[in-house]
């Protein structure tokens, strides 16, 4: 099972990096495997900790990938890094070990420390639909373009049936992400 969260990682110098990954659940873990290049694999490799950070704040994913990285952060309990100001609930990571591969390395993960700070009160459909499209805009690089278009033909149903002004607003940063890559 993948598991879409907000991954902070933070670089020797205490910068924070906030980054949208699928982490693939594991018995008393996850694994992160970021591609190569990348700042999480950067970070990683100098600090083997990260945050699994669980939001519904949708603008947050669609943020990453649209050059919008900014977001406020507060100090992990039992590792050096970060969890998001706007996490639900986050878990606190440990590199336990790491599988070389030429493009994803797999970092396997411990869970040391797990917190809630605010109730979950579930997805709306347009928020579904603004965490697939973002995915998409993550591999553009990868995908055919008439996958893309089915894709977000079908997803744009969602947006326009139950979307809230958050929801639009990750969307249509989205869309300009997509419509920019056509251009480059």
């Amino acid at each position: 099972m993948i598991r879409e969260t907000i991954v902070t990682t933070q670089a020797l110098d205490g910068s924070v990096h906030i980054a949208p990954i699928g982490l693939i659940v594991e018995p008393g873990g996850f694994v992160i495997a970021p591609f190569r290049p990348s700042q999480t694999l950067e970070n990683l490799r100098a600090n083997p900790h990260a945050v699994a950070n669980y939001t519904d704040d949708v603008l947050i994913f669609a943020g990453c990938l649209t050059g919008r990285r900014d977001w406020p952060t507060r100090p992990a309990a039992k590792i050096p890094g970060a969890h998001l100001g706007a996490a639900l609930a986050h878990a606190e990571l440990q590199v336990e070990r790491v599988e070389e591969h030429a493009e994803r390395p797999r970092f396997h993960c411990r869970v040391v420390h797990e917190a809630t700070h605010a109730p979950f009160r579930g997805f709306n459909r347009a928020q579904a639909a603004v965490v697939e499209a973002a995915i998409l805009v993550s591999r553009l690089h990868m995908l055919p373009p008439e996958k893309i278009d089915r894709e977000i033909a079908y997803l744009t149903i969602a947006i326009d049936k139950t979307a809230g002004p958050n929801e639009r607003q990750a969307w249509d940063w989205l869309m300009e992400r997509i419509a920019a890559f056509r251009r480059e």
